[in-house]
């Protein structure tokens, strides 16, 4: 094990080039060596719920194959489980997987907040609640850690949208951004020690997340104490010299050498001082010390890691109606029906960075049709990706008249949810609708099974007899579906998320995803169900819904200064498990206050056979009854009567107690802003959220009269004329074209191109491009199309005689 001063003694044996070498990749995974000193290597890899190792061409969205994993049930599903004794074995699993494939960091876990239900990548991440968050990705990242491979936290911070993603400025007040987006983070820090933080490709309040001293150094480091590495996101480096100060140690992918070349630069001119190099390079060693593989390191156990996803999908599974306990299905139950794509095709993981190739995958239909359920015959009933099909529509009614229950599985297709792109809507594909509608006619019993990774407006929901939400899977998923319908196993999923009754709820909606240049949080605290409940406003779900196959009774809550103790009653008849939720009530919260009138401070998930009785104990999240007030950059705890709820969800409250809490006095952030003390932030004018801001709002919008530069994005060329609206129109049609010949992942991903700043044409080219191309590309599409065409070329031949010189 090196010390502090063997590393120390390495880098100062080092030379200032090979310092900056060190700064940026070798290639597209791996980071440069230094051979002189026997420094190696190592490899980093995208890895949220699933090894994803490419073996032959290397990209970043999912297009390439990669070498076969288990690929377990990404975040928005494990969520569900609200058990973290889980997610840390499902860690160590996925761990185990890199160690044997010599990975040393595994790029994940994901735990932005769930701002607003379209945001392309909320498969990837957990809740919209920061507790939740940071908890289950902090037993995560132990669970991998334990195997010597280095998680990374991503995606630091606030990458709340896929639009524009590496360009956005998410403009956020203060104390939302310490109360809501940053207090995951905090939780999976101080509880998990991850030794990688990945930054986010966008700004922060104007300044770019990867440059931001704040977060960075002043948050990040010494108020939280993280004492690892940061990385960059793939091509979210801006200014490099910047992204160093701050504290951004590694650049990935490979720059071919032209941003060490920059750093150098830097140093010999006194723009910075070489120990802020320093800095970086020993924190880049230590990570290479803590990861140092394991010349004895086993192959992993595929099996038992397949197992370990069926059992994870089992947990997390969410039964969110069941009229007249229609569920579970017996073989009395009658003739079933199994209609729908997704029984035999499961969506069971999101695309993109974090797309596995599975070292199986089981299908819901397979395990229904090896059960004992009297399965009468299958039907797709509609087509993947919304196409009208009259004769799979007809087919399936044909099938549904003569069953006595229908199994109709239903979700988001492959093109509805991907990294690098936004949903446009919530609701579910139109046949799928028209499907459900004219089965809902037929008055035969249904049950509807859900596939998807974010929440979609139901409007059949009160017409069907149950649904099962099965989220997104993993690749055991279709086992653990049927064990769950047919009783096998008892569900006891909760909602990590609010399930609006329609978008237009949600106080984002009306400009999430259709803004330029900023991304407004005019709700700021009020996400998800401290909206909702702020606000009055009916929801699907409310958040930690869930039902189960038996029922329990809470009793005898005693609260105490730093934890509380409820007793839980199993009153059903099969054994289950309940997820008892714990939330604060600030005093006076429902009145002109501004603070949400409940907030989840506590969880615990327990096991109870039918009739047995627990005690389940739970302490108080930090921060249980303070706010953040931004005046004095600190957390307060104000003083007054909270109450106490023992919860099944946030709208399910069992029981009540008080408790008096001695503070620093009340504050007063409301003065002036009359919709964040009553909730309705949705109506929130400029005046006021500049009010909250204290400071006047950017510009919205890109200003289309100037010439674009290399920090402009390549979406900019829209509309502009000539050269630059012909290489939009490219980009923007081949994801059509890409799409009509059913390549659902590459059609998304394409769109990845459209938000690149031309700066990273460049730098993720592998030196194919340099500035001097580039520069030749920005006079074109700056309406010089052939003076920059014959700049392109010449330099093009420069670049390429240089090249051949090497």
């Amino acid at each position: 094990m090196s010390t502090p001063d063997s590393i120390r003694g390495l880098r100062s044996a080092m030379t200032l080039a090979e310092k900056a070498s060190l700064m940026s990749g070798a290639n597209f995974w791996n980071t440069k060596p230094v051979p002189r000193l026997g420094i190696p290597s190592i490899m980093l890899t995208d890895g949220p719920h699933g090894l994803r190792k490419q073996g032959g061409a290397a990209d970043h969205l999912g297009l390439n194959d990669s070498l076969p994993a288990t690929c377990f049930p990404p975040a928005v599903a494990l969520a569900t489980s609200w058990d973290a004794s889980l997610l840390a074995r499902v860690g160590a699993a996925l761990g185990s997987e890199a160690a044997a494939e010599r990975v040393s960091v595994l790029l994940g876990p994901g735990l932005n907040i769930k701002r607003n239900p379209l945001a392309g990548r909320n498969f990837e991440y957990f809740s919209e609640d920061p507790l939740v968050a940071g908890r289950l990705a902090a037993a995560l990242i132990r669970g991998i850690q334990s195997r010597g491979v280095a998680a990374s936290a991503k995606h630091f911070a606030v990458n709340s949208q896929e639009t524009h993603r590496m360009s956005i400025d998410e403009i956020v007040d203060e104390r939302a951004l310490h109360e809501i987006y940053l207090e995951g983070f905090r939780i999976a820090v101080a509880e998990g020690d991850p030794w990688t933080v990945m930054s986010s490709y966008n700004r922060v309040n104007g300044t770019y997340a990867n440059e931001n001293v704040s977060l960075l150094r002043d948050v990040l480091r010494t108020s939280w104490g993280f004492d690892g590495l940061v990385v960059t996101d793939w091509g979210g480096n801006n200014d490099r010299v910047a992204g160093l100060v701050a504290g951004n140690a590694l650049e990935m992918p490979s720059t071919d050498g032209v941003t060490d070349r920059v750093i150098i630069a830097a140093v010999e001119s006194g723009t910075i001082d070489e120990s802020v190099l320093d800095d970086r390079v020993e924190e880049m060693l230590r990570l290479i010390e803590r990861t140092a593989p394991s010349p004895d390191a086993p192959a992993a156990d595929l099996d038992a890691h397949h197992d370990l996803a069926v059992e994870a999908a089992e947990n997390s599974l969410v039964l969110l109606r069941n009229e007249n306990g229609i569920l579970p299905l017996a073989p009395e139950s009658g003739r079933i029906a199994v209609i729908g794509d997704f029984a035999a095709v499961p969506r069971y993981q999101g695309s993109g960075s974090s797309l596995v190739n599975p070292t199986r995958a089981e299908t819901a239909l397979d395990a229904l049709r090896a059960s004992a359920l009297d399965v009468i015959g299958y039907e797709p009933g509609f087509a993947r990706r919304d196409r009208p099909s009259a004769r799979r529509l007809r087919r399936a009614l044909r099938l549904a008249a003569r069953a006595d229950r229908v199994l109709l599985f239903l979700g988001l297709d492959e093109s509805a949810e991907a990294e690098a792109v936004d949903r446009t809507h919530m609701r579910l594909a139109a046949n799928q609708l028209q499907l459900t509608r004219e089965l809902i006619a037929l008055n035969v019993p249904i049950v509807v099974v859900l596939a998807g990774g974010a929440p979609v407006e139901l409007p059949f929901a009160d017409e069907v007899d149950a649904i099962l939400n099965s989220s997104l899977a993993g690749q055991g998923g279709g086992r653990a579906v049927v064990r769950v319908l047919t009783g096998q196993v008892n569900p006891s999923g909760k909602l990590a998320e609010s399930y609006p009754l329609r978008y237009a709820d949600v106080p984002s909606s009306a400009t999430f995803g259709r803004t330029e240049a900023t991304s407004e949080h005019r709700e700021s605290i009020y996400v998800g169900y401290r909206y909702f409940d702020k606000a009055g406003v009916s929801v699907r779900y409310p958040f930690g819904h869930g039902l189960s196959y038996t029922t329990f009774a809470y009793s005898d809550l005693i609260v105490g200064p730093a934890a509380a103790d409820i007793t839980v009653t199993n009153t059903g008849e099969v054994a289950g498990s309940e997820v008892v939720q714990l939330y604060i009530e600030a005093p006076d919260a429902a009145d002109e206050r501004f603070r949400a009138i409940r907030e989840l401070r506590g969880f615990a998930k327990v096991a109870l056979q039918p009739g047995e009785i627990k005690t389940v104990h739970i302490e108080y999240a930090d921060h249980a009854f303070d706010i953040y007030d931004p005046v004095s950059g600190a957390w307060r705890t104000i003083g007054g009567e909270y109450t106490v709820l023992a919860a099944a969800s946030s709208r399910d409250i069992r029981l009540r107690a008080s408790i008096r809490v001695e503070g620093q006095g009340d504050l007063d952030l409301a003065s002036g802003l009359e919709h964040y003390r009553s909730g309705h932030v949705d109506r929130v004018t400029d005046d006021e959220f500049q009010t909250l801001l204290g400071r006047e709002l950017p510009p919205a919008t890109w200003q289309s009269n100037r010439p674009l530069t290399r920090d402009d994005i390549v979406a900019q060329t829209k509309g502009r004329g000539g050269f630059a609206s012909v290489l939009y129109s490219v980009i923007d049609r081949s994801s059509d074209v890409l799409m009509l010949l059913g390549r659902p992942h590459a059609a998304n991903n394409t769109r990845f191109a459209l938000d690149l700043p031309f700066r990273s044409i460049a730098r993720m080219s592998g030196g194919a491009v340099n500035d001097a191309m580039l520069d030749a590309l920005l006079v074109m599409v700056n309406g010089r199309f052939w003076r920059g065409a014959r700049q392109l070329f010449a330099a093009w031949r420069a670049h390429r005689r240089a090249r051949l010189s090497e």
